[in-house]
């Protein structure tokens, strides 16, 4: 009559992938853990720069320290922008204190806190 028919023979042959995709979200979570466990475990994390300490004023940034070079001035319409030595308008810039104008150390310091350099 024919060829008799085995049972294993209907079965599509599965792939080996197929277990990895239906437990992707217990290996997403395994991941994720082990890699929380090991930025956790590093404490060679620089601390970012203390712009504003917490209890301290803004004035002492108001006052020049030697190698603070870096004026941050506020315009008329608010913009705060900071000047480095060299620029137009460098020596013309007048730190207020009391306009909360202040000096920086570094550029990345000025950044940091929200100025933007000036286009000139």
């Amino acid at each position: 009559m024919g060829k008799p028919i085995q049972p294993w023979a209907h079965r599509r042959r599965r792939s080996w992938w197929l277990p990895f995709l239906r437990a992707r979200l217990p290996i997403s979570l395994a991941l994720l853990g082990l890699a929380s466990v090991g930025y956790v475990a590093t404490d060679k994390q620089r601390p970012l720069p203390g712009v504003h300490h917490s209890g301290t004023s803004l004035t002492h940034s108001a006052v020049r320290r030697v190698g603070c070079d870096i004026k941050g001035n506020i315009n008329d319409r608010g913009e705060h922008i900071y000047h480095v030595p060299g620029q137009e308008y460098y020596s013309a810039t007048r730190i207020n204190p009391a306009r909360g104008e202040r000096w920086f150390c570094s550029e990345w310091e000025a950044w940091w806190a929200g100025w933007r350099k000036a286009k000139v």
